[in-house]
């Protein structure tokens, strides 16, 4: 009998002894999330502080950390933000975000609706959306990647007239060693007619995908001006079907004087196509879109056009196209 005693007694101490581990390493883990929680709610709480100063406000309400086990995220019913001496004042509402505690450099948010903004000299918007989300990697200086999206905007007036709605909507930004590439792309764009005056366009889709050049070090100094940037499109694009669209590419630069230099290539896809949409957003111009259009025509069903820009003179060839007024 005592010989039969001894493994059981031995076995029931290693399952004890297993199970103390375990209750000791779920509660020092339990404290380790607590601890990090903690310290979350107060760096937000101090970036929220910091940013109550000279005159701007800055609100989360009701903040608080959550995720455990798992996850580690702040949360807040409404966020908004407000510099009066500005006149800028932005409001949304609840606000979530989350980090895997295996990979916390690694960061997802959401943001509800709806939201107001107000930044002069434009009138105050209203914007509502479905599952506007946001990805990003953090490093330093910048993060790593930022990425967002979201679908079904709506985008009205603060006294609730339409002006436009997108099905879907992305941005992302990249830091690419000193420059800042960026890109973004938007479907289903439909434009109020009261935007229009009264005409009509159809579904509009769009993407642009650029470089900013030195964008890192541009980045934190609250530039408002493009004057004195320069960088290179590799494709901005504005499509009214599966087939007709608008493309430019090239390098630009904005002179000081806010003149703008650049040596495009303009692709138009389907020229027929673009010559009717065009017609009917401005139809006292279509006699003259028409006559473009059956000349283009002739070139192809995609045809790529040079267009130079000297300090804000447009040419394509010896064709002189007008001026573009210096950019702010």
């Amino acid at each position: 009998m005592p010989s039969n005693a001894r493994p059981r007694s031995s076995s029931s101490r290693r399952f004890l002894w297993l199970a103390v581990f375990i209750v000791v390493l779920f509660g020092g883990y339990s404290a380790g999330w607590f601890y990090l929680a903690g310290r979350l709610e107060t760096q937000a709480q101090a970036a929220v502080a910091a940013l109550n100063r000279n005159g701007a406000t800055a609100e989360c309400v009701n903040p608080e950390a959550r995720g455990f086990p798992f996850r580690l995220g702040m949360f807040c019913d409404s966020v908004a933000f407000e510099n009066a001496a500005q006149g800028i004042s932005v409001s949304a509402g609840s606000f979530r975000s989350a980090g895997q505690i295996y990979d916390p450099m690694h960061l997802v948010a959401e943001l509800d609706g709806p939201a107001r903004i107000d930044v002069p000299p434009t009138q105050p918007l209203a914007l509502q959306w479905e599952n506007l989300r946001a990805s990003i990697r953090l490093a330093s200086p910048l993060p790593e990647r930022l990425s967002l999206e979201g679908r079904n905007l709506n985008v009205a007036t603060a006294a609730g007239n339409p002006l436009a709605t997108a099905s879907t909507f992305e941005g992302h930004l990249r830091p690419n060693g000193k420059d800042l590439d960026l890109a973004g792309r938007f479907g289903g764009l439909i434009l109020d007619a009261t935007v229009l005056e009264g005409h009509a366009v159809p579904p509009l889709a769009g993407e642009a995908d650029l470089t900013v050049n030195n964008g890192v070090a541009l980045v934190g100094k609250n530039l408002r001006s493009l004057r004195g940037q320069s960088g290179t499109i590799r494709t901005l694009a504005l499509s009214t079907g599966e087939a007709t669209s608008i493309l430019v590419s090239g390098p630009f630069s904005v002179g000081e004087d806010g003149l703008l230099d650049a040596q495009f290539k303009l692709t138009l896809r389907d020229p027929k196509g673009l010559a009717t949409a065009l017609s009917a957003a401005l139809p006292e111009m279509r006699e003259q879109i028409e006559q473009v259009s059956a000349g283009l025509a002739m070139l192809g069903d995609a045809p790529s056009l040079p267009v130079k820009i000297a300090k804000g003179r447009a040419s394509m060839g010896f064709i002189k196209l007008g001026n573009i007024p210096p950019l702010d």
